[in-house]
């Protein structure tokens, strides 16, 4: 089931974006996410929240692109899912609600950064309809190893 995150959802978020920091390079980020920090997130921009035999398996949420009102129409997304939620349709799940809301919202371009090393998640934003439209060569770091960003973006 996808449903929109509230501020009650704020632990699970946390444990499951502070799991995807500790373990993988999915994200660059290497500073867990503080309790803080996510009751902002969820009350600044939209998070939707995939609930797998009732327990918080994946979230999605967008936000601003780049500062300036040029880039208004432009947001990027972040889509996480647990180890056990994925190739469930979950994730498609949880893309559909973020491309319904924003596009409600009148944007008009979604872009996401995949790490070069997530195979999966450059596959899953292709069967999406994203685009590649750049490749970053080593501008993230973690783990000891310089790493590639991979971005794509789809017109909604």
């Amino acid at each position: 089931m996808i449903r929109a995150a509230t501020g009650a959802d704020a632990a699970d978020v946390l444990a499951l974006w502070n799991e995807v920091i500790a373990k993988t390079t999915i994200t660059f980020t290497s500073t867990p996410k503080s309790q803080a920090q996510i009751e902002a997130i969820l009350t600044e921009q939209p998070v939707f929240m995939a609930v797998l035999d009732g327990a918080c398996c994946g979230f999605a949420t967008y936000g601003s692109f780049r500062a300036g009102d040029g880039y208004a129409r432009t947001a990027e997304h972040a889509i996480y899912l647990g180890e056990g939620a994925r190739g469930r349709g979950l994730g498609r799940g949880l893309m559909a609600a973020v491309e319904a809301h924003a596009q409600a919202e009148g944007v008009h371009m979604l872009v996401g950064g995949i790490s070069g090393e997530n195979a999966g998640g450059v596959a899953f934003h292709a069967a999406m309809g994203f685009v590649e439209c750049g490749r970053l060569p080593e501008v993230g770091h973690k783990f000891g190893r310089y790493l590639d960003l991979i971005v794509m973006q789809k017109a909604l």
